[in-house]
């Protein structure tokens, strides 16, 4: 709900009434990076990964003190109770009395309509500039199997402030209830219902891109070519952030990183017994995209972390876009783990990753 003093600011120039609530938070933001500066784990860096930056290790440390237990070892429904990256993040911020910047999009939640039934959708918009904005349609990551929109809020809310556009983060359902490619239909249904919808909610349905991040980031390129398999308008831009993208566990980076943090192998294969109907659907060209068809699909952006499992097929998929004349944009950051995009508010490299990616959108927005 918007406050009394931004409805009186309504009347003025949206810059001007922009400009205070945009000085408290760069304050907020000189603060903790000041306070992020100081971060430093309690122990040695982990044998899984030597070159973890010294922000990423704090994070992960607290990880670990929250007590989870190894995803790979429960249950779905236990696994989805588990402390999260997010958790951690939170907890980090706490400890350092690091004050939470004040939003600058505000949110409301939705029901649309899918295949079979409902999803529900988040929806980020700007307080400030002009409508109608652009859309972002984004997807979370949790290997199609745990966490929800809430979880990765911090990254759909991070692509919302920072690109001044609308950011429709979508909730689709997940194995072993709903198998591959529930998510995949209600991941497609929910773009169209964007497309169909935005002026609804003051977004422009011209400028629509998407973007994910894990599994997310698979749904968003399968979203890409669904579209262009089945005619319907095309999104602007992808963005894919560690996207699952191969079915190849023997990959350079799925060997050298096989017990790193948040993400490992063995997580791996237990997101691909609960999610998909067989080991061997994971060879299905929405699943392994580097085997997919990718000509003609939008300008991408593939965002990837050193210390991840993933690593390798991110860059593989890169290559793989670039082979089929897609203009395409590859950045690893180094020194940082799997989930580490939304965690720009400790994590300088999320900060940096968070900024790449909306400096992409807005260009092709036309902003």
């Amino acid at each position: 709900m918007l406050s009394l003093a931004l409805l009186f600011a309504c009347n003025k120039n949206p810059k001007e009434a922009d400009a205070p609530q945009q000085q408290q938070a760069d304050s907020i933001q000189k603060e903790n990076t000041d306070t992020t500066k100081s971060l430093k784990p309690t122990g040695d860096a982990p044998d899984w990964g030597p070159t973890i930056k010294d922000e990423m290790a704090v994070v992960i440390e607290k990880l670990g003190a929250l007590g989870g237990k190894p995803i790979e070892t429960l249950s779905a429904q236990e696994a989805r109770k588990q402390p999260t990256p997010t958790d951690a993040v939170k907890a980090v911020m706490a400890d350092h009395n690091m004050t939470p910047p004040t939003p600058t999009c505000d949110t409301i939640g939705k029901a649309i309509p899918v295949s079979g039934g409902q999803t529900h959708v988040r929806i980020y918009t700007p307080k400030g500039g002009q409508a109608p904005y652009p859309v972002i349609v984004y997807y979370h990551g949790g290997g199609f199997v745990i966490a929800d929109i809430e979880v990765y809020n911090a990254g759909a809310q991070g692509l919302c402030e920072q690109t001044k556009s609308i950011v429709v983060s979508v909730e689709y359902p997940k194995g072993p209830e709903k198998k591959f490619p529930a998510a995949h239909q209600t991941a497609f249904d929910a773009y169209r219902w964007v497309l169909s919808n935005a002026a609804s909610f003051k977004g422009d349905p011209k400028k629509v891109a998407v973007a994910g991040e894990s599994a997310g980031g698979n749904l968003a390129c399968n979203v890409s070519i669904m579209a262009r398999d089945k005619k319907v308008q095309m999104p602007l831009y992808q963005v894919l952030v560690y996207p699952v993208a191969n079915n190849d566990m023997n990959s350079e980076s799925y060997v050298k990183y096989a017990n790193a943090k948040p993400l490992n192998k063995a997580m791996m294969a237990w997101f691909v017994k609960n999610a998909l109907p067989s080991v061997a659907t994971a060879a299905d060209p929405r699943i392994n995209l580097v085997k997919a068809n990718l000509s003609g699909l939008p300008p991408t952006l593939i965002i990837g972390a050193e210390i991840d499992p993933l690593a390798s097929e991110g860059k593989l998929l890169s290559d793989k876009l670039n082979d089929a004349k897609v203009e395409t944009t590859y950045k690893l950051y180094d020194g940082v783990t799997h989930e580490f995009f939304g965690m720009a508010a400790v994590v300088p490299q999320a900060a940096d990753a968070q900024k790449l990616a909306a400096d992409k959108l807005k260009s092709a927005f036309g902003m």
